[in-house]
């Protein structure tokens, strides 16, 4: 089994530096005026990439690839805490000498039915559990 870490730093109030395992960082931000994306829109956008590295991938075998590609997600989102995704939309645009609609949309069911891990990790419960540990001084920050 895979494992796969990321860290966040808090910065100042709601706002987090996160840094996975290769050091990749990316700005998530809850405070006004923000200055990243916030948690949510982060699964909307892990949703989005995710769907469209197979989608480029299916295109390309399939000899359709693509030369313009965009992906959209759309989330509706729970009125009442913990106000979760109730329907996320991915909508795939893309075009190329070579592209049908129909190769497209294949390639997006393929993904979202069978290889995309972001969207199948919302379709099932996971485990999700939380340890709290002290902040030692001399600890790496």
């Amino acid at each position: 089994m895979a494992t796969k870490r990321v860290v966040l730093h808090q910065l100042v109030g709601h706002r987090f530096l996160g840094i996975n395992e290769q050091g990749d960082k990316v700005m998530i931000d809850g405070d006004q005026p923000a200055s990243g994306m916030r948690p949510m829109e982060l699964l909307l956008a892990a949703v989005a990439a995710c769907t469209a590295y197979d989608v480029v991938d299916i295109m390309n075998k399939k000899r359709q690839p693509l030369a313009r590609y965009r992906v959209e997600a759309v989330g509706e989102r729970a009125e009442e805490h913990p106000k979760r995704y109730t329907h996320i939309v991915i909508t795939h645009y893309g075009a190329g000498p070579n592209v049908t609609q129909e190769a497209l949309l294949r390639a997006a069911q393929l993904s979202h039915e069978k290889y995309c891990s972001v969207s199948a990790s919302l379709n099932v419960p996971v485990e999700v559990r939380a340890v709290v540990e002290p902040y030692e001084l001399g600890q790496p920050a």
